[in-house]
């Protein structure tokens, strides 16, 4: 990241990067509703879940999990795609 790492900007732009993938991801689905798009975003935040058990915790041990970031990032993966359908140009035209 070459040196920005260190304080609030280099976390809300990890953040925004997050939400903006995880709602192009919820989008890709072309679902109109939530419900539908549920079983992906569960499967999303469980693999990412198993993901890092498997390449951070031989680094960082168990403790991983102990930070409120780590679970923050899994939830957005969880709940934003839920939301991408409210994203979509055709819900937000006005239809006369």
């Amino acid at each position: 990241l070459y040196g920005f790492v260190q304080g609030v900007l280099p976390r809300l732009s990890g953040l925004l990067v997050l939400i903006v993938v995880a709602t192009i991801a919820g989008r890709a689905l072309r679902f109109h509703s939530a419900k539908d798009i549920f079983p992906y975003s569960l499967a999303w935040a469980v693999i990412i879940v198993l993901f890092d058990m498997v390449y951070s915790v031989p680094f960082t041990g168990w403790q991983l999990y102990t930070d409120w970031n780590v679970w923050l990032g899994y939830a957005l993966v969880f709940a934003v795609p839920l939301l991408s359908p409210y994203t979509r140009r055709d819900r937000l035209e006005v239809h006369e």
